[in-house]
């Protein structure tokens, strides 16, 4: 039985189906219909929700995109829709500020921005642009222009969160711990047409794979669950690693920054920055916001598509992962573990536990580069991570690895060869590209030519030698539209 909080009241359920989305429970079983389905992939943020959950210090309050969130995830938390922001006969302050700013036009976008901004009113906000335009990354509008949807973040966000959630917070935490604490007597939520199970430790999640060879693990789903409403699969039998304390684990020793499969992209975002602050616009352009609320770097690298962003950070790191099955537990080299499209060094019956980052060596060079069609929330067309280990100017250790340039996440083996020995500042690069070409044979898609492919993976060997020089910012942001002008933000 799936137990959530809904509108102040417990919710329990048991009559549907393992792989129903949280979009489609409230549209087809609830007859709430402010949320919206725009593109069922998690790109348009027109079915945004907030899913609350007790924390360290209070209720944490995440946007989480419903038409690729199973139902199952729920358990044990409270749901939060566009119609329960009303206050009796008073609009939420962030409803308010939407009216007062003119933020809608045709109104299909509105609810999904208003939860998203509703979320972010509950975070330990500043109210700076630069946050307004991250929690708003992945929420489409065509009519706007997105201007007054600013304003209206501003608006909102100016004073105290004062609302009636506020108000009610504690209450809400008890609420919240009776849930768990009916969640301890059970592993699975038996429902009629699968089983969603929620297993409490890892020992757990390797026996129901070994019961179940036909289960398919899920952590955020953000990947998993497309197959679901891009695919029209079933998913009959799923296991919910995010009961998993030690999978929520995030550590750091002399060696490894170790990352539990459960730790989301947000979660893991402090400790991974610490040591490798050049990845910070890399992981804001992973996904959205609710994305990287949900989704899990073992999740990234478990799906094993190549233009993943993660694994090509992985492999010029040094990465590896750490996979648990009831005969144990192995530990393997990302270099290792991708064999071909969509086929891993993975076995029947294993899960990955752990993601390990090594800790950062001294005299570090490190750059990462992700080219898409569109800034936030979008697949790469390529993605590039260049590692160099420098003494001077000159490299005596290079790893490159690229997503988007073959059937799998890959190193250019050619390339780090060449790379090895050159003077960063003032030799020639040619022999660098000419490897690129011996190294990768991309191809034509959707999304990029081979040729751009070919060309954009030269171009950013030289822009990695341009910023080495500082002949170039590091990085051009975003442009935002002030009221009357336009700057550029850095």
């Amino acid at each position: 039985m799936i137990r959530f909080l809904h509108q102040q009241r417990e919710v329990a359920l048991e009559q549907l189906p393992a792989d129903t989305s949280i979009l489609d429970y409230l549209r087809e079983h609830r007859g709430l219909t402010g949320t919206k389905e725009g593109c069922a992939s998690g790109d348009c943020g027109a079915c945004t929700v907030v899913v609350a959950k007790a924390g360290n210090d209070g209720l944490e309050y995440a946007p989480v995109n419903a038409c690729i969130a199973p139902l199952g995830s729920l358990h044990g938390t409270e749901l939060i829709t566009v119609e329960d922001l009303k206050d009796g006969d008073e609009y939420h302050p962030v409803q308010q500020a939407m009216i007062d700013n003119h933020g809608s036009q045709c109104g299909f976008c509105t609810p999904g921005f208003i939860m998203s901004l509703f979320a972010l009113y509950h975070s330990q906000k500043t109210g700076d642009r630069e946050e307004i335009l991250e929690a708003l990354g992945g929420n489409l509008c065509r009519c706007t222009g997105y201007r007054p949807i600013i304003d209206a973040a501003e608006q909102a966000l100016a004073g105290e969160s004062d609302d009636a959630f506020s108000r009610r917070a504690r209450a809400t935490l008890d609420q919240l711990r009776a849930l768990s604490d009916k969640e301890r007597e059970t592993e699975a939520l038996e429902l009629p047409h699968g089983h969603y199970y929620r297993p409490k430790d890892a020992e757990q999640v390797a026996r129901l794979l070994g019961e179940h060879p036909q289960a398919r693990v899920i952590a955020g789903g953000t990947d998993l669950f497309l197959e679901s409403t891009q695919g029209l699969k079933d998913l009959p039998v799923l296991i919910d690693v995010t009961a998993v304390p030690a999978l929520h684990v995030v550590s750091v020793d002399s060696k490894h920054i170790r990352l539990g499969a459960a730790v989301t992209h947000r979660a893991s975002q402090d400790a991974v920055l610490t040591d490798y602050p050049e990845l910070h616009e890399l992981i804001q352009r992973f996904g959205s916001l609710q994305i990287r609320s949900r989704g899990t770097i073992a999740g990234n690298v478990a799906n094993a598509s190549p233009i993943g962003d993660w694994p090509p950070v992985l492999l010029a790191l040094g990465g590896s992962i750490q996979l648990q099955s009831e005969a144990g537990q192995r530990s393997i080299a990302l270099d290792d573990f991708f064999l071909d499209y969509r086929k891993t060094a993975q076995r029947d019956g294993e899960f990955i536990a752990e993601v390990f980052l090594p800790r950062r060596k001294e005299n570090l060079f490190l750059r990462a580069y992700k080219i898409s069609k569109r800034f936030e929330d979008d697949i790469s067309s390529v993605c590039a991570v260049f590692a160099l280990e420098l003494e001077g100017d000159r490299i005596t250790g290079a790893r490159a690895a690229f997503g988007g340039m073959a059937a799998t996440p890959k190193r250019g083996q050619s390339l780090e060869n060449a790379l090895e020995g050159m003077n960063l500042r003032t030799d020639s690069l040619d022999t660098a590209v000419a490897a690129i070409e011996e190294d990768f044979q991309p191809i034509s898609d959707a999304r990029a030519s081979e040729d751009y492919r070919r060309l954009v993976s030269a171009k950013l060997l030289y822009r990695l030698q341009a910023e080495f020089r500082g002949d170039v910012d590091t990085r051009v942001h975003a442009m935002e539209i002030h009221s009357g002008e336009l700057a550029i933000h850095d």
